[in-house]
């Protein structure tokens, strides 16, 4: 997989999208289980059936595209980002001096973003480590540059988070990735319960910047474009009151581009099971 990779980084943006578009829609054709996850997420979101196929291809493009972004330099990588919205709420941000807590869902290219950010300053993303150990290796040649940080999901990277919120520095996460059991809590998400993580919510009481950041897959191979928004509404209340604003915030993020939301990503996984337990 690493060879095949290194291959695909010397393709131009475009023929990755391309062969990641018919890539996406074969592996909805053939995984029974990642077809059925992918439409009864759609379903459950309120969207109509016939986004699937565009869904399926721009999973296959956010695979693929991974190989310009991980195994060129960053020049090359950020290179690709043609358009940004919102940076003024970054610079603002940083004048605060406070930290910055961006939160980056599964939509569109969500490796760009934290890799953009490390231009422009220190920045720590919460990294979980595949258990390939081949492909962790990748991940980390990847992910790491000379001003982007990873840190473990454990007790560790959690300390290295806050500490670099209390230095006024930057760190990234995605918020709707599903946490281990017993560091979540069972939250509303398209009309669902989810298991989902409360450390982005514990972060956001730190008194640092909340920002919503994603990087929207223009068509054509023409590269990304970043979104920087500022919450609907300030994160506020307790820990699991923020959690779920933080939800439904993801929620609002997804309505701007559904094709571009990972949707065969298992976000509701175990509540069926958890249903029966109570019951009995």
């Amino acid at each position: 997989m690493i060879f095949l990779f290194r291959l695909l980084s010397h393709l131009p943006l475009v023929w990755l999208h391309r062969l990641g578009a018919v890539a996406g829609v074969f592996i909805y054709l053939v995984s029974p289980r990642y077809r059925r996850n992918l439409r009864s997420n759609l379903a459950q979101a309120g969207f109509p059936a016939k986004l699937r196929w565009r869904a399926a291809a721009e999973a296959g493009k956010q695979t693929l595209e991974l190989a310009r972004i991980w195994l060129r330099s960053l020049e090359e990588a950020n290179a690709q980002v043609v358009d940004v919205v919102g940076w003024e709420l970054v610079e603002a941000a940083e004048a605060s001096g406070k930290g910055i807590l961006y939160l980056t869902p599964h939509l569109g290219c969500f490796e760009i973003t934290a890799q953009y950010l490390s231009a422009f300053g220190e920045i720590t993303v919460l990294y979980r480590a595949p258990r390939q150990k081949g492909l962790q290796e990748m991940i980390l040649a990847g992910r790491q540059r000379k001003h982007l940080h990873l840190a473990p999901a454990d007790l560790s990277g959690v300390r290295a988070l806050i500490r670099a919120l209390k230095k006024g520095e930057a760190v990234g996460m995605l918020p709707d990735q599903a946490p281990k059991t017993g560091e979540g809590a069972w939250l509303d998400f398209f009309g669902r319960p989810a298991y989902t993580m409360t450390l982005a919510a514990r972060l956001s009481e730190t008194g640092a910047t909340t920002l919503m950041v994603w990087g929207e897959r223009l068509p054509q191979g023409r590269g990304y474009r970043l979104h920087f928004q500022a919450p609907q509404e300030a994160l506020n209340g307790d820990t699991l009151t923020r959690a779920q604003q933080i939800n439904h915030e993801i929620e609002a993020l997804v309505q701007q581009c559904p094709t571009q939301y990972l949707w065969g990503y298992n976000r509701y996984k175990g509540y069926k099971g958890r249903e029966q337990k109570t019951e009995q």
